[in-house]
């Protein structure tokens, strides 16, 4: 399996991907809003896109349907229950649904509820696993809850799925917010000296060639995974003083997406 991701380098900072196997060429393209250079890295690499698929309904994400089916005649795929917030879907994806790209490419379908309730990551079946994971899980971060989502249903997705994954996953989220996110997990957790020793190490990166970090960095750097931190729990303390002496982790979850979106 190859992953071919595709740094747009527009204001939302959106990453798009390209899905391809390497026997047959083909290839899924996944949010491929900037369908130009989906279509362009495609050719250049000689795949052909037979499959789009879209991890949920914000425009950002399936702006380019239509231009990359036009161009290719690939079929749409999304969640199962999108059809009436996207136009054209062919195949609805459930939990544990197959998706397969040419002949040696598998890619499980996760139910990902939380930015929105419509949201499917996909788990890719390889020895090392790569997850695709749209807005639900960013580098050091969680997807907000603002447009058609909800934060307790985030926090199962969280909690219940991507906590379960093996540490070696490889994670590729739909945007590159990770500098922005690592200032939050240090203002959250200031003597986190993983996150620290990373933001000095990505705050220049070239998007063109982003860090891919795996589940066990995340566990590290990511404020979201880190629910029973003391510190975590002592700064959560200072802007909500009747947080509970020993609160569980959800709790310390929701109290961290609200600070963050007022950030």
């Amino acid at each position: 399996m190859i992953v071919e991701q595709i740094w747009t380098g527009n204001a939302y900072r959106n990453f798009n991907y390209l899905i391809a196997c390497p026997e047959s060429g083909e290839a899924l393209a996944v949010d491929p809003l900037d369908h130009k250079k989906c279509l362009a890295r495609a050719k250049e690499r000689g795949w052909e896109i037979t499959q789009v698929l879209n991890t949920h309904e914000h425009a950002d994400h399936t702006g380019g349907n239509k231009a990359v089916i036009a161009a290719t005649g690939a079929k749409l795929l999304a969640h199962v229950n999108a059809s009436d917030k996207i136009p054209g879907i062919d195949r609805g994806l459930a939990a544990g649904d197959i998706v397969k790209v040419g002949k040696t490419v598998e890619l499980e379908s996760l139910d990902t509820p939380g930015h929105t309730m419509s949201h499917v990551c996909l788990l890719s079946h390889t020895d090392v696993p790569a997850l695709l994971c749209g807005d639900t899980l960013f580098n050091a971060g969680a997807g907000n809850c603002h447009n058609g989502g909800h934060p307790q249903e985030l926090y199962e997705t969280f909690a219940n799925q991507l906590a379960t994954l093996p540490d070696e996953t490889l994670v590729y989220p739909g945007h590159d917010y990770i500098s922005n996110n690592l200032e939050f997990t240090l203002d959250r957790e200031p003597d986190n000296a993983k996150a620290s020793a990373l933001l000095s190490q990505v705050a220049e990166q070239d998007p063109n060639k982003a860090l891919v970090s795996t589940l066990a960095l995340e566990k590290e750097i990511n404020t979201f995974f880190r629910l029973r931190s003391p510190s975590v729990i002592a700064r959560l303390r200072e802007a909500f003083p009747d947080l509970p002496e020993d609160p569980d982790p959800k709790t310390v979850f929701l109290k961290l997406r609200e600070l963050r979106n007022g950030w």
